[in-house]
């Protein structure tokens, strides 16, 4: 089966990131000037009049147009009825969104009289998709402010939202632990996503006023997104959802896995092909936020575009092209792990930052005998070159290119690193230096394990792409299942495995 089919047919389930970053101190600023961007990209302007996005220069111009995009080709549709055995967690809702059909399809295939009620074990029958309209073409946000990239990479959150004098100025809450202000919430998710937190405010104020208004609807207080799941309360849970479900709009799109939209109403719209992956990202979240009607409204000019062009200006004036060149090569990088220690490759490429991403990442468990999360003497280290720019919340980030920030070139995440012995800021690594030690600090873990990601200009890149992830001359390799996936060195495999085996050993 084409691996790409086999993607869209995955459950994504499984959340394993939580951290945050900031610039270390002392970092340069990543600066462009005219059209010459930073990273492979350039910052494209039209002569008019400018306005200052920190040290960038973008240019205002509503006559401007979108940069066209090639019309991709789509999936052919499923044209046979196929069948489904339902597994423990499902519900129908769920399984009508993954065969990309309507829940009312299923129950009157199936006979099925009440959709809450299905049994594990139980085989559905699925029907092949049946569009009931096409979606529009209207493009809404270039890719590089979809992505927390070099167009937005000094957009000043704090600044902005305090200007506004709204009520996400005054806004406070508990986040693992920490009292954060609502500007530092917005920040967090940017980056923990790699989403452009530009978006993230047009998207809180389109759906309850948040940014301009003192004194929003009161239903709004809990679920500021209008997104009501009890365990999705608060801003940053509802942030990091609607971010969680931009990624997979965005990253599905650009390997072509999206045949349809299923709306909330259970509609089936058939994908416009001339859409970019930017504003795929945004129709895929409203589609749980909106009815058909103010989907349809959401995504056109009087929607989430119209809220974004009043608070920054024309978005396609702040396209950065191209987010990934056409020859990126990947740096030269060695395992995250010292000289003869035996680490064991438990994890193959899956989300770099929870579900939603690319499968940007690999995972590796310490030398050793116990299982779980335990206290690690082992040492994580530098695969090259290049300056701490985070280092908290379980995370080290590592900018590779000399500017001190992320969103710029390559990056490196090593995840799950423990607080004692952590490299700090402003520290630079040469390759193999220290960086910390593995454990389960830094969100969901049932095990002390290394978590180790790439970013190139703020977008996840996939370790099983055409830009393959290689360490020391290991080539990964995936095959369409998350956490499942290969290691492979001339003759040698070595296969992922949740365990520790001869199978998946693996030293420098």
């Amino acid at each position: 089966m084409n691996k790409k089919i086999i993607i869209l047919l995955i459950i994504f389930s499984i959340s394993i990131l939580v951290g945050c970053y900031k610039p270390g101190p002392g970092s340069e600023p990543w600066k462009a000037s005219g059209s010459n961007g930073v990273g492979g990209g350039t910052i494209l302007e039209t002569p008019t009049s400018s306005i200052p996005i920190g040290e960038v220069q973008l240019t205002q111009n509503p006559q401007s147009t979108p940069t066209p995009n090639p019309t991709i080709v789509l999936p052919t549709p499923r044209e046979e009825t196929t069948s489904y055995t339902v597994k423990a967690g499902d519900t129908l809702k769920d399984i009508a969104r993954r065969y990309q059909v309507s829940i009312d399809q299923i129950t009157i295939l199936n006979n099925i009289f009440n959709p809450n009620l299905i049994e594990v074990g139980q085989v559905l029958l699925i029907p092949p998709p049946t569009f009931e309209d096409a979606a529009p073409s209207f493009k809404i946000i270039p890719d590089s402010e979809l992505v927390y990239s070099p167009s937005n990479a000094f957009f000043d959150v704090a600044a902005f939202v305090n200007g506004k004098k709204g009520f996400l100025s005054l806004y406070t809450e508990q986040v693992d632990g920490t009292t954060l202000t609502g500007s530092e919430i917005i920040e967090r998710v940017a980056i923990e996503y790699s989403v452009n937190p530009r978006l993230l405010i047009a998207l809180l104020e389109y759906q309850s006023d948040w940014v301009t208004k003192s004194n929003p609807p009161e239903e709004t207080r809990i679920y500021p997104l209008r997104y009501y799941e009890a365990w999705r309360e608060g801003l940053y849970n509802q942030l990091s959802w609607a971010s969680n479900l931009l990624n997979e709009g965005y990253y599905l799109w650009k390997i072509n896995a999206i045949t349809a939209w299923i709306l909330s109403d259970s509609s089936v719209i058939q994908v416009d092909p001339t859409i970019n992956p930017g504003t795929a990202a945004v129709l895929n979240l409203m589609r749980y936020l909106q009815s058909r009607e103010g989907w349809e409204i959401a995504v056109s000019e009087n929607g989430i575009y119209k809220t974004y062009l009043n608070f920054f200006g024309y978005p396609f004036n702040f396209t950065f092209e191209p987010m990934i060149p056409e020859d990126l090569t990947q740096p030269v990088l060695q395992l995250p792990f010292e000289d003869n220690d035996v680490w064991s490759y438990t994890g193959g490429p899956h989300g770099g930052w929870n579900t939603g991403s690319a499968w940007a990442a690999i995972d590796f468990a310490p030398p050793g005998e116990q299982l779980g999360c335990f206290a690690s003497r082992a040492w994580v280290a530098a695969s090259a070159p290049g300056e701490v720019v985070y280092s908290n919340n379980g995370a080290v980030i590592q900018d590779l290119d000399g500017d001190g920030f992320w969103q710029t070139g390559w990056s490196i995440l090593y995840m799950h690193i423990a607080a004692e012995d952590r490299v700090p800021v402003g520290t630079h690594l040469e390759t193999g230096d220290r960086v910390g030690h593995p454990s389960c600090e830094g969100g969901f873990s049932t095990g002390t394990h290394l978590h180790y990601a790439r970013r190139y200009n703020g977008e996840w890149i996939a370790a099983d792409s055409d830009i393959p992830l290689v360490l020391d001359g290991w080539v990964s390799v995936g095959y369409g299942v998350e956490y499942d996936g290969y290691l492979v060195k001339g003759d040698t495999t070595l296969e992922a495995w949740n365990g520790r085996s001869a199978l998946n050993a693996i030293q420098r």
